[in-house]
């Protein structure tokens, strides 16, 4: 990846989250944390790796409230970036937090079996 778009990325990851926690008043979309974006080397196409708090109905619910959304938030972060062409936003669940979670959980688990075995 570009260092340009690292940049845009890192911008829009600020952006997004003062856009999502503050302009939408969508009722699906819940406590949403954006914690990533990918903007392709060509700034065409940016994913936006989002951890929501709550059940797989509430993550679900928050992901269609932000794909109708996404209209509006691609015109604000235009208003707020200055680029030739707003890249257009791809909305993904961060699978990292869950992953490194369950990680966390084995290890406590294996820490209280041994504990239990001394």
């Amino acid at each position: 990846m570009s260092l340009r778009a690292n940049r845009v990325g890192e911008q829009m990851k600020k952006e997004l989250g003062d856009i999502i926690g503050r302009k939408i008043k969508d009722p699906r979309i819940g406590f949403v944390t954006v914690t990533d974006v990918s903007v392709s080397g060509d700034l065409q196409i940016a994913k936006v790796f989002i951890s929501v708090l709550g059940d797989e109905e509430q993550r679900q619910n928050t992901l269609k409230g932000l794909a109708k959304a996404k209209g509006f938030i691609r015109s604000e972060i235009g208003q707020r970036i200055r680029l030739r062409k707003t890249p257009e936003i791809q909305f993904e669940f961060d699978e990292s937090i869950n992953y490194g979670n369950r990680i966390e959980t084995l290890i406590h688990e294996l820490n209280v079996q041994n504990k239990e075995e001394d």
